[in-house]
């Protein structure tokens, strides 16, 4: 008996009436919302008047191609960004404890992951606010279902450290935990240093590591290259400017 009444309240906290944090994933790619995300978060994008944004330009863009009747007009953003102080995110908060239903967006993908809208997750959680996370485009898993890699072990490492000595420590790690613990390590770069991070793991990466590039992922001009590092070093290629994702594996 306890054990189904510790269900029961579990149930309700979920799925009660209470307001909710919405996180609301945008596409990766210049593609129409719906053909990345279900209706479900078409509703949400429709209903919600408090967003939590990390662009506001963006985020108004991305909810008149959601639906071009919402009155963008009626809605209230709060910025949050790399620049936020940490402190003040819980005050951007205030519609949620007040009843009214939030969401979070970020500039690309699934918020909360590798995105600053993590702040605003963890402040409503520690609040005992209600967060549901909702299905949409992730990069990282995306490309990690591309790859063929080791999708049981994998780490992702965000980007790589601008320094040229600490970044070619960090791939010496990286490596090393492809070889001793099979592990598949994922990162990322600004788009316009692309096409010179590839040639840098070219030369000073073992020949015998693969490395599978990721770009444009769901939209028109996706490219999903897979190599060993000898090939990429024998092989053209252009990723300049566009976004795109970092998988290395043995």
């Amino acid at each position: 008996m306890p054990i189904f009444a510790i269900v029961n309240i579990t149930t309700e906290k979920i799925s009660g009436s209470r307001a909710t944090l919405y996180l609301l994933p945008v596409p990766l790619s210049d593609v129409a919302p719906a053909s990345v995300m279900p209706e479900h978060n078409i509703d949400i994008a429709r209903s919600v008047k408090h967003f939590i944004v990390e662009n506001v330009r963006s985020a108004r863009r991305f909810l008149k191609r959601c639906d071009p009747s919402i009155d963008i007009s009626e809605l209230s953003f709060v910025v949050l960004d790399e620049h936020t102080d940490p402190a003040d995110v819980a005050e951007m908060l205030a519609p949620l404890a007040d009843g009214m239903d939030m969401a979070v967006i970020s500039e690309a993908g699934c918020p909360g992951v590798a995105d600053p809208g993590a702040l605003a997750v963890d402040a409503a959680l520690r609040r005992g606010l209600g967060v549901q996370p909702l299905i949409g485009p992730s990069s990282i898993l995306l490309s990690l279902m591309a790859s063929g890699f080791n999708g049981q072990k994998f780490a992702f490492e965000g980007y790589l450290p601008h320094d040229t000595a600490t970044r070619q420590r960090r791939l010496k790690e990286m490596t090393g935990r492809i070889n001793r613990e099979d592990q598949t390590q994922i990162f990322i770069e600004t788009p316009y240093r692309n096409n010179r991070l590839i040639a840098e793991l070219s030369k000073t990466l073992p020949g015998s590591i693969r490395l599978c590039v990721c770009s444009d992922l769901t939209g028109v001009n996706q490219k999903i290259v897979c190599q060993t590092i000898s090939e990429w070093s024998r092989s053209s290629y252009n990723f300049d400017k566009i976004p795109a994702i970092f998988l290395l594996y043995k």
